[in-house]
């Protein structure tokens, strides 16, 4: 079966990817990291295109978390560098159809890096296609809380009554209001942890871990994972 028929035949609606393993695949061929995270970017486009063939809704790919900070100052400035110069070649070839958004806190990050991610978004929000989502300086527990605030301020100013307030509203309040949940989380690397990520969007996800560390990561990996997906027994608390 073809990754497309197998996307609509599990009814996959929004995977989750945690692209992790570049200073490891640097370190392994005594390369700087940064040589990682620009072969991570070139398996994040190879991955997108391998989606967009699938026929994936949905796709969020973890960039840049709130935790991220703390690498050293000259990796982070490095890490900004290349999303811009990989967003702009992103957007001369918006040729699939692909609606970009990104999911975080912008307050902390350049004016250079919010107007590419607004110019990127403005592009974009005429294609009809998948969503392509960056989470980029996110952190699961900040978008909670977050949503909390907001929740909280409308409330305060009478524009949301307490006893209405369920599960479905409150997630218009996320980064990801109007996306569905996430059915799939992939994380290679080997790591087998969630890391901060789409803690809410994720409570009934299936989580997949590979030992491919993500700058090797390919269409088969991607493939092997909507297997593996096909193999779980989904029963949302039920019998």
């Amino acid at each position: 079966m073809d990754s497309e028929n197998l996307v609509r035949k599990l009814g996959i609606k929004h995977i989750g990817i945690i692209m992790d393993g570049n200073g490891r695949w640097a370190k392994k061929r005594l390369l700087p990291r940064m040589a990682g995270h620009s072969q991570g970017a070139k398996a994040f486009k190879n991955c997108l295109n391998s989606c967009v063939k699938s026929g994936v809704p949905c796709v969020t790919f973890y960039a840049f978390s709130t935790e991220n900070w703390s690498r050293p100052e000259e990796e982070v400035n490095s890490l900004m560098k290349l999303f811009c110069s990989f967003m702009d070649e992103m957007m001369k070839q918006d040729d699939q159809n692909i609606r970009l958004r990104f999911l975080g806190n912008r307050s902390r990050l350049s004016d250079e890096v919010r107007d590419k991610m607004t110019e990127a978004e403005k592009m974009s929000e005429k294609n009809t296609g998948m969503w392509c989502c960056i989470a980029f300086n996110y952190g699961g527990r900040e978008e909670i809380i977050n949503a909390v605030k907001t929740t909280a301020l409308m409330y305060k100013s009478g524009k949301l009554d307490i006893d209405d307030l369920n599960e479905d509203n409150f997630s218009d309040f996320l980064y990801t209001s109007g996306l569905p949940d996430v059915d799939l989380i992939i994380r290679p690397s080997g790591e087998k942890r969630l890391s901060n990520f789409l803690i809410w969007q994720s409570s009934y996800a299936e989580f997949v871990f590979m030992d491919v560390l993500w700058p090797d990561f390919s269409e088969k990996d991607l493939i092997d994972a909507l297997i593996e997906y096909g193999k779980r027994n989904r029963r949302f608390g039920g019998v």
